[in-house]
């Protein structure tokens, strides 16, 4: 302020007349509280009032002493000043023979007004400026002299007055200082985006007013929302596998902040796992509406429901940018052209209060996967450049993550229908056991199967097996194991020998694996499975298993007993050392359930925990149907959705009917072929078996009774089980093994193993502590 212009001028009454700028800085009055008052009331000075001297055609000086807003005292000095009228009046200057830290202050003051980036403004209690700096007059869009005595909120144009008021009478009441407060400002010059500043407001005590500073944020704001999003993107979309879980992930990163609502389109086909379509893309081609969020209600902002499939309507800016693979910023108003082609989009539009949009392609290499929309409520909320920059980025490494989506869903569709034909359809019930399997496969498709098959002697073996991984590699792995047990339980053998020649086939495949070429990631997996067998023996009421590292059965007895057996568990397949498998026989009486399951069913071991375990539970009551107690077991489990399958194979026992077995003791001599013979064609006719299949079998009995005498021991059994099939057994104690010859046309012996093998089905050697049993298989008429 210059020398020569007085604070301020008072009349000859000693009423203020004039009141400058600098005055409403050093006593925070504005020109309303200051003009028409009487000075002394408003600069409480140390000493009494001017002496003035002089005639009018001269001026006189006299020292006063007053204190500012601040109580720091002001140097004045009082001089006489002719007024235009004729007439006299006081005027009041600060004296310029102040300290040299009265002047430091002066100049520091006046440096930082004219150089400090942020904008001050002086308050009076009423929140009216008293004074402002050039930076506070550029934020507001005003000149200087333009800020004077007007309201503060008038000026700065805040996006929600009241709130802004608010925040600055209350700190003026508690007086307490506020900093770094957000504000939304409105746009000036003619932009169209809202800003946004840091607010300060220190109060000067007593009720004198107080000093605001506002620093505008907007681009630091907006550079560090950018940012923000891209960053939550990256680190939140893409850990999932699934496509319409990656498109919730992108939402979910971009709402609240970056956008108010976000809608992800993928082509139908890439949910599936198909190959995506090139671009341009066709009209025709369904889009499903995969993710959707919004910051705040969502009933009527959703055009079509999550889920829903169809084309996208054209021309809009949705289709122009599937057409051409490059997004678009677009403002949203009531005479928006395009929103007549597609009117869901528009009533969800306006119901939404959503101003602009940003749509973005989900593309690769030349290909669409899908769409990104993103609105903006607020009006001045404009997409600029910068965002459409980050847009792109954010909506390529989606593109990625959705493509390795669609990749693994594929993959897993594949494993999935290869497990599916892999394993068998539901077994058929037999005369002696029923059967009700659970399956719910895993998201990625795994190795897991189950089996059952009859085997001589009204036996059933029942298998169930899990290969550890998942994918094609675990399930053609799965299908290979399957196909070994078929062919081992052919040979009729023990639970624990089947499982030695199993564990054999699954070293002689990891074998394989470990040398296929470095390049080959599955040749870095090692082969592991586990399996458990059990055979069913309805006649002796046991149940012979043996487990190569898996759970051992479930055994619910018709008395309500049920109990983990204590079986031996041999190594997992695969392994070259370890203990060798052993087999345990367990009782199981008609009426009993046999539960074989994988290692990812949830089983409690001890009574503890029987009331939360869904099987145990479930077997408790064995007076329903076997498909309604698999039903319980389902819908008791509380959540089946992992990587590893959940299977379940239920087995009832049944008595097998005593009339359709037959079993003779006979002498050791040669009389004891004919003897058999006669017994098995009175039985035969007693079941009704036909003529040629009677016939078949009575020379089957001859050969094997006349072999067991000639080259086996005492004693020796015959058994006929009238079954599926027609069953022959000749048991003796000898421990030499018969073998299939082709005799030559001049010798007399060594044609019956031949004759058994032409007349029957199929035929083997079953071996016992006790000796041996030759048994056929016929089918019936």
């Amino acid at each position: 302020m210059n020398a020569a212009t007085p604070l301020m001028v008072v009349d000859g009454a000693g009423v203020v007349v004039r009141w400058s700028r600098r005055a409403r800085e050093i006593w925070l009055r504005s020109d309303a509280e200051a003009v028409g008052r009487t000075a002394l009331t408003l600069v409480a000075p140390d000493v009494g009032g001017p002496d003035a001297s002089g005639d009018g055609s001269e001026s006189g000086t006299a020292p006063l002493v007053v204190h500012d807003a601040g109580g720091q005292p002001v140097d004045l000095r009082v001089q006489v000043m002719p007024l235009p009228d004729g007439t006299l009046a006081w005027g009041v200057f600060e004296a310029t023979g102040g300290t040299a830290l009265d002047g430091t202050r002066t100049s520091v003051s006046d440096i930082l007004r004219a150089n400090a980036h942020e904008a001050f403004f002086v308050l009076d209690p009423a929140l009216r400026v008293l004074s402002v700096n050039e930076a506070a007059a550029a934020l507001c869009g005003v000149a200087a002299d333009q800020t004077l005595d007007r309201p503060v909120g008038e000026l700065c144009r805040p996006s929600h007055p009241r709130e802004f008021e608010d925040v600055l009478r209350r700190a003026l009441a508690d007086g307490t200082p506020v900093t770094d407060h957000p504000l939304g400002l409105e746009p000036v010059d003619g932009s169209a985006r809202e800003r946004f500043a840091n607010l300060s407001m220190f109060p000067l005590g007593d009720g004198r007013g107080a000093v605001v500073s506002m620093t505008e944020v907007t681009e630091p704001l907006r550079t560090m929302r950018r940012l923000e999003a891209l960053g939550s993107v990256r680190e939140r979309v893409g850990r999932s596998l699934d496509v319409v879980t990656t498109c919730q992930e992108l939402v979910d990163a971009l709402v609240p902040g970056f956008a108010d609502i976000a809608v992800v389109e993928v082509v139908d086909a890439v949910v599936r796992g198909e190959d995506p379509p090139l671009s341009p893309l066709a009209r025709d081609v369904p889009l499903r509406r995969a993710a959707f969020r919004i910051d705040g209600p969502a009933e009527r902002a959703q055009a079509h429901p999550v889920g829903d499939v169809r084309a996208v309507p054209a021309p809009t800016p949705y289709s122009q940018v599937l057409g051409d693979l490059r997004p678009r910023a677009v403002t949203l108003d009531a005479d928006t052209p395009w929103l007549d082609a597609d009117p869901e989009r528009a009533r969800a539009i306006r119901a939404s209060g959503a101003r602009v949009l940003l749509t973005v392609p989900l593309a690769l290499r030349g290909t669409v996967l899908g769409l990104l929309s993103l609105y903006r409520v607020q009006p001045h909320d404009a997409f600029d450049s910068s965002d459409l920059t980050v847009a792109e980025e954010l909506a390529a490494h989606t593109a990625l993550s959705l493509d390795n989506a669609r990749r693994y869903t594929r993959e897993h569709t594949i494993a999935a229908a290869l497990q599916r034909h892999l394993l068998p359809p539901e077994p058929p019930s037999r005369t002696a056991i029923e059967f009700a399997p659970l399956h719910v496969p895993a998201d990625a498709g795994a190795g897991t199967w189950y089996d059952a098959f009859s085997l001589p002697g009204a036996r059933t073996a029942l298998a169930v097996g899990e290969v550890a991984g998942s994918g094609i590699d675990a399930a053609t792995t799965m299908g290979q194991l399957r196909t070994v047990i078929h062919s081992l339980a052919a040979l009729d053998l023990d639970p624990d020998e089947l499982l030695a020649r199993l564990n054999d086939a699954v070293v002689r495949l990891a074998h394989e694996r470990a040398a296929l070429p470095a390049s080959d990631p599955l040749g870095r997996q090692p082969l592991r499975a586990s399996c458990v067998y059990a055979i069913h023996d309805p006649l002796q009421e046991t149940c012979v298993m043996a487990s190569a590292g898996h759970p051992a059965p479930v055994v619910a007895h018709p008395d309500g007993v049920v109990h983990v057996p204590r079986i031996p568990t041999g190594p997992l397949l695969g392994s070259r050392d370890g203990p060798p498998f052993a087999t345990a026989s367990v009782p199981v009486r008609d009426g009993s359930v046999l539960a074989l399951r994988t290692a990812s069913f949830p089983v409690s071991e001890g009574p503890d925990d029987d009331a939360r375990d869904p099987l145990r539970v479930a077997l408790t009551r064995l007076d329903r149907p076997l498909g309604e107690i698999r039903d319980e077991v389902l819908y008791r489990m509380r959540d089946t959705a992992g990587s590893h399958d959940v299977l379940l194979l239920l087995a009832r026992t049944r008595p097998f009917p005593p009339d359709r077995v037959a079993t003779w003791s006979l002498e050791f001599s040669p009389t004891a072929a004919a003897t058999a013979r006669h017994h098995a064609r009175d039985r035969l006719r007693e079941w009704g078996v036909g003529e040629e299949t009677a016939y078949a079998t009575e020379l089957i009995v001859s050969e094997l009774v006349t072999n067991a005498v000639r080259y086996g021991a005492s004693p020796v059994r015959l058994r006929l089980i009238k079954g599926g099939m027609l069953t022959c057994e000749v048991t003796d104690s000898g421990g030499a093994a018969p073998r299939l010859r082709h005799a030559r046309t001049a010798d007399e012996g060594g044609r019956g193993l031949f004759i058994c093998a032409q007349l029957s089905h199929n035929w083997g050697i079953r071996y016992s502590a006790q000796g041996k049993t030759i048994w056929t298989q016929q089918t019936l008429d």
